[in-house]
């Protein structure tokens, strides 16, 4: 399950195309690229968040 070739791209590709057929590919890609966006967005939020709540505040800074 690993080493994928150039025929093997193509027929896959081919399979593609005949399932979803040619005028919704792009409409396929875009719902991917936009739930992609929105995936790294909700991860930036954690990630600011667990940051907020990792540094002191500035009450515990004084003591």
């Amino acid at each position: 399950m690993g080493n994928f070739g150039m025929t093997e791209i193509i027929l896959i590709l081919l399979v593609v195309v005949l399932l979803f057929g040619g005028r919704k590919i792009p409409e396929l890609m875009k719902g991917i690229g936009q739930g992609m966006k929105e995936f790294k967005k909700a991860s930036r939020v954690e990630d600011d968040d667990d940051k907020i709540k990792a540094e002191p505040k500035a009450e515990d800074k004084k003591e």
